[in-house]
């Protein structure tokens, strides 16, 4: 195995510099509760590593505000108690209120996250989504406003998922650069139902490492034992895991894995983590099985399970490749996985039925908008990617085009000859290859 590569927690300034300085390098963090004063004690570190008294600055009138102003921007569903986005905004200033109030006299209880079942792309099956209620996912936002600069400061470098200033084309680039730097043995891990099972008890541990405030610690732990209210088969409790669909749950999931990001470092371990989806990258077969085994018992010791089919060792000059974040990576190439592209049929065939009475225009416009914004992800797939979804959809619209023509049936080759790839330029939509081409020219 490689050397090890010594890896802690950054050390920051023992002197912050000048305000504006201090306020840059901590851009994303809500000013309304991170003063100059607060930023400059966590670049320096607080006395004993804890953090004391935090929970006034939850229930601040300006902290709720701009949580619920987060909370229009990202829209959703009404939860359980049926209060709408709309109607919450529509009486901002009492709503504010009555939340402030609840979390002052410690009388706030936030309802059961509503569950409802959605399709699965490419699959029968339903998978669950949760819905918390309006109100909860504002206090939810107020309470991660607060907490999370404090852990963010030392999470792990490999750490991409629901993080600022990071994200999954950061976690693809590093994928590719170990790749490229020889990394062909990969662990392609899963942790089974993760966000379901983690342990609570371990969980609020881990917070309380670097949050005193136990009336802060009490808030977070109600958000967890809150439940669930299915609609078949009614109220659950939630007696592990984190709050389905919740505004804290990524922040808290984060916080879990962070022990073993750092442990995976110190060992001298290449691994790659959005979320709960993580790859290990190796230089050899031994290297891989080692830090599997790594792995497997840390996620024992830590009251998680390892997906048993899905966890494997892959060799990536071979024939198979791993998928993640949405790419599937093979033989030194790389191109959108098999659900991502069921995905994207999907889409597609909910806009072109061949029932629907919309001008040929008016649906390339409307395809064009989901093309470029899946384009502009999956960008660097192989060309052939490309060609495969504009036949796709070219077949598609020839199929509305005979429909119209009162012909059964999807395009023949006469159809090619009627409606050739032309045509539907000219009617506006646009081409993937030929967007790729320009894409790659101009690099």
């Amino acid at each position: 195995m490689d050397k090890p590569r010594e890896q802690t927690p950054p050390k920051l300034a023992e002197k912050p510099q000048e305000d504006g300085e201090i306020r840059s390098r901590w851009e994303w963090v809500e000013p309304v509760v991170w003063t100059e004063r607060m930023l400059a004690a966590l670049e320096t570190g607080v006395e004993g590593g804890k953090w004391f008294r935090l929970i006034d600055k939850v229930w601040t009138e300006k902290n709720l505000g701009r949580a619920l102003e987060k909370v229009v921007e990202n829209g959703g569903s009404a939860g359980i108690d049926r209060q709408s986005v709309r109607e919450m905004q529509m009486h901002r200033e009492k709503e504010i209120g009555d939340l402030q109030r609840e979390l002052r006299e410690q009388n706030y209880r936030p309802r059961a996250v509503k569950r409802v079942w959605i399709e699965k792309p490419g699959s029968k099956e339903k998978r669950p989504l949760g819905v918390p209620a309006v109100r909860d996912r504002i206090v939810q936002g107020a309470l991660r406003h607060v907490i999370e600069p404090i852990f963010e400061r030392d999470f792990a470098p490999q750490s991409y998922g629901f993080r600022p200033g990071r994200g999954c084309k950061a976690a693809l680039r590093r994928v590719e650069e170990l790749l490229k730097s020889g990394h062909g043995w990969v662990v392609d891990a899963d942790l089974k139902s993760y966000f379901d099972t983690i342990p609570q008890g371990r969980l609020m541990e881990r917070v309380g490492q670097k949050i005193a405030d136990g009336r802060v610690l009490a808030l977070l732990e109600t958000m967890l034992k809150s439940g669930v209210m299915d609609a078949f088969e009614g109220w659950q409790p939630t007696e592990s895991g984190t709050p389905q669909g919740a505004v804290i749950s990524p922040l808290l999931s984060n916080i879990y894995l962070d022990p073993l990001d750092w442990q995976m470092a110190r060992e001298g371990y290449e691994m790659v983590r959005y979320a709960d989806d993580f790859v290990i990258l190796c230089k050899s077969e031994s290297q891989a099985q080692a830090a599997l085994e790594k792995v497997r018992e840390w996620v024992l010791k830590e009251g998680l399970t390892l997906h048993p089919e899905k966890t494997r060792i892959v060799e990536t000059s071979q024939p198979g490749g791993f998928d993640f974040l949405g790419y599937h990576f093979e033989r030194g190439m790389k191109w959108p996985r098999k659900k991502s592209m069921d995905r994207l049929k999907d889409t597609i065939r909910t806009k072109t039925r061949r029932t629907q009475g919309r001008s040929l225009p008016k649906i390339c416009q409307d395809l064009n908008r989901t093309l470029r914004g899946w384009f502009e992800y999956f960008k660097h797939s192989k060309a052939t990617a490309f060609e495969t979804v504009d036949g796709y959809i070219r077949g598609r619209l020839r199929s509305i085009l005979r429909k119209r023509a009162h012909r059964k049936g999807r395009g023949t080759g006469r159809d090619h000859q009627k409606w050739p790839n032309a045509y539907f330029t000219a009617q506006g939509l646009i081409s993937l290859k030929q967007t790729h081409r320009a894409a790659c020219q101009s690099l």
